[in-house]
C-alpha cells in the first residue's frame, strides 16, 4: 500500500547517530543549508543545547560538552561550516567499534564439569606424586562433587567422584575414599536450580499465608 505523504523508517535514510532521533538530525541537515555563516552557527549552538536537555544525566561525564559537538560534527558528517568551539579531529573515534572477541570452540568432553576442570584432570596426568598434586586433586574432587550437585538436584555419589577422576585422568589419580575427606557441605544449603525452586517455593509460601489472612479477616 503507498499512501502519499506517508512513509516508514524501513524507507527512510539510516540515521548516524539514532539516540538523537530522527528531528534533531533533520536540524542538523536544515542547518547546514543555512545561508551565512552566522545563522548556522545560532542553529548549531542551538542544536547542542536541546541535545544537551535530551540527556541530563551526562552533565557529571567528563568533557561531556566535548561530546555533544563531535557528536553534531558527526551527525553533520563533518560538512557544517562554523566555528567548532572544541577540536572535532578526533570525533570519529566514538564510532569506531572494538575488534570482536574470538570465542572458544574447543569441544568438551565433559560439560557437566567445565573446560576449566578439563584442563585440570589434563594438568592432573602429567604431574609427579607430592603435595601439589595431593593439593590439585582435593581441590578437583570438591569442585566435581559440587558440579554435580548442581547438575543432579542436590544429589551425588562419592564413589561416582573417584570413579570420574580416574576415567578422565587416565588412571593416574585413584581417589582412596577410606582415607580422603570432602568438604563438608551444608544440607541447607541452596545448590544450583535447587536454590530457585526454594525461592519459588518461598514466594509462593508467602503467597499463601497472605491469602489464609484474608480469609480469617473476612470471617
Amino acid at each position: 500500500m503507498n499512501i502519499q505523504g506517508l512513509d516508514y523508517n524501513t524507507q527512510r535514510e539510516q540515521l548516524v547517530m539514532p539516540e538523537y532521533g530522527r528531528e534533531v538530525q533533520n536540524m542538523v541537515d536544515i542547518c547546514g543549508k543555512l545561508d551565512t555563516k552566522a545563522m548556522r552557527q545560532s542553529c548549531a549552538e542551538a542544536i547542542v543545547t536541546i541535545m544537551e536537555r535530551m540527556f541530563p544525566q551526562n552533565h557529571e561525564d567528563v568533557n561531556y560538552k566535548q561530546k555533544l559537538w563531535d557528536h553534531l560534527a558527526i551527525m553533520s558528517d563533518f560538512k557544517l561550516d562554523i566555528d567548532w568551539p572544541y577540536d572535532i579531529s578526533q570525533a570519529n573515534k566514538i564510532l569506531a567499534k572494538p575488534q570482536p572477541m574470538e570465542y572458544p570452540m574447543t569441544k568438551i568432553s565433559v560439560r557437566h564439569y567445565g573446560h576449566i576442570m578439563a584442563e585440570v584432570f589434563e594438568r592432573l596426568k602429567t604431574m609427579a606424586p607430592g603435595e601439589e598434586r595431593d593439593a590439585l586433586t582435593k581441590l578437583a574432587a570438591n569442585q566435581m562433587k559440587l558440579s554435580l550437585m548442581m547438575w543432579s538436584h542436590g544429589s551425588c555419589d562419592d564413589e561416582k567422584v573417584a570413579s570420574d577422576l580416574a576415567k578422565y585422568t587416565d588412571g593416574k589419580i585413584q581417589l582412596d575414599l577410606n582415607t580422603f575427606v570432602f568438604n563438608k557441605i551444608m544440607e541447607n544449603e541452596p545448590v544450583g536450580n535447587n536454590r530457585n525452586n526454594n525461592n519459588r517455593n518461598g514466594n509462593n509460601s508467602s503467597s499463601n499465608n497472605g491469602n489464609n489472612n484474608n480469609k480469617r479477616r473476612r470471617r
